[in-house]
C-alpha cells in the first residue's frame, strides 16, 4: 500500500471526499480521553483544514478505534453521510478486518478458531476471556494462523468475527500466547516504545457512497521483528 502522505506524524493510506484512512502509530490515541493528549482525530482535522484551506470547523467522524499501544488502519469519515454508513458497516460486521500479531509462545495449533466469552473490567480497563458464558460477558470469536516462525517469536494473522474490547489481546492471552510487549495481558516485559506487537494490517469494505470494493493495507512499523515478517 502506497502511503499518500507522511507529514506531521500522519501516514495517510487512502483519501477521498468521504473518507480518510490513516496508519496509526504506537502511542497515538484515536479520540480525546482523560489524558488530555492530542488525539489523532485532531491531527487529521488540521491536515484537512490546511490541505483544502477550509474555513471554520472541519467535520471528521471517528468510525472505530484502536488501542493506544497498537498500530495500523484507522478510518475517519469526512461527511456525516459517510459516518452513518460506515458505522452501519462496522456494527453489522460487513467489513473484513485482518490483524497481525507477534507472540512468544507458539499456539498449540498452527491455525484455529478461538471462541470465548469476554467480560470487561472497567476498573483496570481489561477484558477476561472465559471458556463459557458468565454474567455480563459477550461472545468473542476469531480465526488465527501462524504465518511466520522467527527465532524467538511467532507471527500470527488474525481475522476477527466480532469486535470486542481488547478481544485479540485477551483471547491470545487465554491460550497462553500473549502479544509481545503486552504486560496487561501476561507478557513478561514491555517494548521499548511502550507499544505492543499488534497491527491492524488490512481492511476490506464497500465504499459508503461509491459502493466500490475498497481494500487497504497498512505497512508495519519499522523494527527488527516486524521487518523480519
Amino acid at each position: 500500500m502506497k502511503i499518500l502522505s507522511d507529514k506531521n506524524n500522519l501516514q495517510i493510506l487512502y483519501e477521498d471526499n468521504h473518507l480518510i484512512v490513516v496508519n496509526k502509530r504506537v502511542g497515538d490515541i484515536v479520540q480525546g480521553d482523560k489524558t488530555g493528549d492530542k488525539p489523532l482525530s485532531e491531527v487529521v482535522k488540521e491536515y484537512i483544514k490546511n490541505k483544502y484551506n477550509k474555513p471554520g470547523e472541519v467535520f471528521l467522524g471517528v468510525v472505530h478505534r484502536l488501542d493506544r499501544p497498537t498500530t495500523g488502519i484507522v478510518v475517519f469519515a469526512r461527511t456525516s453521510k459517510a459516518l452513518t454508513r460506515m458505522n452501519e458497516l462496522f456494527s453489522n460486521r460487513e467489513t473484513q478486518k485482518t490483524y497481525w500479531a507477534v507472540v512468544k509462545n507458539k499456539p498449540q495449533h498452527p491455525e484455529d478458531k478461538l471462541v470465548h466469552y469476554l467480560k470487561r473490567n472497567e476498573k483496570n480497563n481489561t477484558s477476561k476471556a472465559h471458556s463459557r458464558e458468565v454474567p455480563d460477558s459477550k461472545l468473542a470469536s476469531l480465526d488465527y494462523k501462524i504465518i511466520k516462525e522467527l527465532n524467538n517469536y511467532f507471527a500470527l494473522e488474525i481475522n476477527l468475527h466480532t469486535g470486542r474490547h481488547h478481544q485479540i489481546r485477551a483471547q491470545l492471552s487465554a491460550i497462553g500466547s500473549p502479544i509481545k510487549g503486552d504486560l496487561k495481558y501476561g507478557f513478561d516485559r514491555s517494548n521499548p516504545d511502550g507499544g505492543i506487537h499488534l497491527h491492524a494490517r488490512k481492511l476490506t469494505f464497500v465504499h459508503p457512497v461509491s459502493k466500490e470494493n475498497i481494500s487497504i493495507e497498512a505497512p508495519v512499523p519499522h523494527d527488527s521483528i516486524w521487518n523480519a515478517i
